[in-house]
């Protein structure tokens, strides 16, 4: 790159000015419904799911059944990743960001009653009573994640032509 043309022009070599700020990253994770959510295996490899959640006051949430394979990696290590994008969100252009968080696994029945209802609001508008009445059954469990960094994040506004070699932004 010669220095005069900017990323996206010539090439998408350097991309730290693509990055989300750190409002671009709320709104992203309030914004998204869906993540994924990985974690280590049993056999130490790499496990991932695609999970629902809630980004309410600086903490996600997510609700699962306990046995399932999150629950018991959760349990076993509390360091998990997510990686959120915009797809499917009707936010400007493609956006994502990784997520470290340490998790934990919560049952009780405060904390059921106070999430159970935000996520179902959340989650499903228009239908909150139907998957309020779904989601609280006996074996439901929460899973809080704090984030603990924000390592990579792209906003693909912030590239001439969207990132995408189109007309410059």
């Amino acid at each position: 790159m010669d220095g005069t043309a900017r990323v996206g022009e010539r090439d998408l070599e350097g991309m730290d000015q693509a990055r989300l700020d750190d409002g671009g990253v709320a709104e992203l994770c309030t914004t998204a419904r869906e993540c994924t959510f990985v974690f280590a295996g049993p056999d130490g490899w790499p496990a991932g799911v695609t999970m629902s959640h809630l980004f309410a006051d600086g903490v996600f949430w997510f609700t699962s059944v306990e046995g399932r394979a999150q629950v018991r990696a959760v349990r076993r290590d509390e360091r998990v990743g997510l990686v959120l994008s915009s797809a499917g969100t009707g936010l400007a252009g493609r956006r994502m960001v990784r997520v470290k968080g340490r998790a934990r696994v919560l049952d009780d029945v405060a904390t059921r009653a106070t999430m159970l209802p935000a996520l179902a609001a959340h989650l499903a508008p228009t239908g909150t009573d139907r998957l309020l009445a779904l989601l609280d059954s006996p074996n439901r469990v929460l899973i809080r994640v704090e984030p603990v960094a924000f390592p990579q994040s792209h906003d693909s506004r912030r590239i001439a032509g969207d990132g995408r070699g189109g007309a410059g932004s």
